[in-house]
């Protein structure tokens, strides 16, 4: 079986076995865990920058490298916002008065 086979193999297999996951989650569940998913994916950056060095032609190179920083960071920030406002809402709203 040649490499890319097998990383075609084990794409298919992730997006049937995450459809299969997601699809089984209850809708109040759904967002924290779409929010901290989100901000998982910050791993995404790493990958870019070590992808980064593995061609020769620069301009490839920073392309690449600059589009998946630029997606992943806004993944990322998109997740701390999500779970911010999520959190907001089971706090306590506080009177003007202090007490």
């Amino acid at each position: 079986m040649s490499v890319g086979m097998l990383f075609f193999f084990t794409f298919v297999l992730a997006i049937l076995l995450g459809f299969e996951l997601i699809s089984k989650v209850p809708s109040q569940l759904h967002t924290p865990l779409m929010s901290g998913a989100n901000a998982i994916s910050g791993i995404t950056i790493v990958g870019a920058l070590v992808a980064a060095g593995t061609t020769d032609d620069e301009t490839i190179r920073i392309v690449l490298s600059i589009g998946a920083m630029a997606f992943a960071t806004i993944n990322v920030v998109g997740g701390y916002l999500v779970t911010d406002r999520m959190l907001s809402m089971f706090s306590t709203k506080q009177d003007g008065d202090g007490a």
